[in-house]
């Protein structure tokens, strides 16, 4: 009897050291959306139990990686345009579809001043970040709203230039730069919630941006799909307004 017991035992260590590990859902996700995608996995992962990796960067540049073969399964942009170019490469299961609508603030931890259009001219501002136009969509809503207001000639020398939002966050926080160009996302998360003073550029001053996501077709295509619904649910819709996103 004892030794039928310790066959048995035997025998399920090794078939449990012979089960291959799923690997987690790996989501290649726009910097501006990082602080909100902690909590939506969060929340995922107590629904689901589903383990997720989330990789934030610039949209170009974690776009460039996935046209080089990086293994991620889900890609949440921070614009139309990158997954766009996926799917038309054949890289993605279908068109992207827009998951909310993302605002640009102006902010700063200089205590002595106030974060409007007007002090992107002042003396006492020598530096404003943001993130790079090439790769990060809102560095190019920036630079379109500079040009609305017709600021960008005598703003153009004090220009900074992140790679993503995340670098302009550290530009501001570290009051490298005096003030700069981030999420409306960043300001509301609660690790930055009431750290210096931000104001909202008007809206009318950048085009609307409108923030895409795809499934990636060399991905592990049923977990991606799940986590892409979860997104569009109800729960997933509050995660990102309580973030300032506009959804639909």
């Amino acid at each position: 009897m004892k030794k039928l017991s310790f066959f048995a035992v035997f025998i399920t260590i090794l078939i449990a050291c012979n089960v291959r590990k799923e690997p987690n859902l790996t989501i290649a996700a726009a910097a501006n959306v990082q602080f909100a995608m902690e909590e939506l996995t969060g929340l995922y992962i107590q629904k689901t139990g589903e383990r997720c990796d989330v990789i934030p960067s610039s949209s170009g540049k974690l776009t460039a990686q996935i046209k080089e073969g990086a293994p991620y399964d889900l890609f949440i942009s921070a614009d139309m345009k990158y997954p766009e170019e996926l799917y038309r490469s054949g890289l993605t299961t279908g068109p992207p579809k827009a998951y909310a609508f993302g605002k640009l603030v102006l902010w700063t931890m200089m205590e002595s001043l106030q974060p409007t259009p007007a002090l992107l001219t002042d003396n006492r501002v020598k530096h404003i970040a943001l993130a790079n136009p090439k790769t990060a969509p809102y560095g190019e809503a920036a630079i379109a709203a500079l040009q609305f207001l017709h600021l960008y000639e005598l703003a153009q020398p004090k220009l900074v230039f992140g790679e993503s939002i995340s670098q302009v966050n550290q530009f501001v926080i570290s009051k490298t730069a005096e003030v700069g160009f981030t999420a409306k996302s960043v300001v509301l998360s609660p690790k930055m919630k009431g750290q210096g003073q931000w104001s909202e550029v008007p809206q009318e001053a950048y085009p609307p941006i409108a923030q895409g996501v795809v499934v990636l077709k060399n991905g592990q295509l049923e977990k991606a799909e799940a986590f892409y619904s979860f997104l569009f649910s109800a729960e997933g819709k509050a995660v990102l307004e309580k973030y300032g996103y506009a959804v639909d």
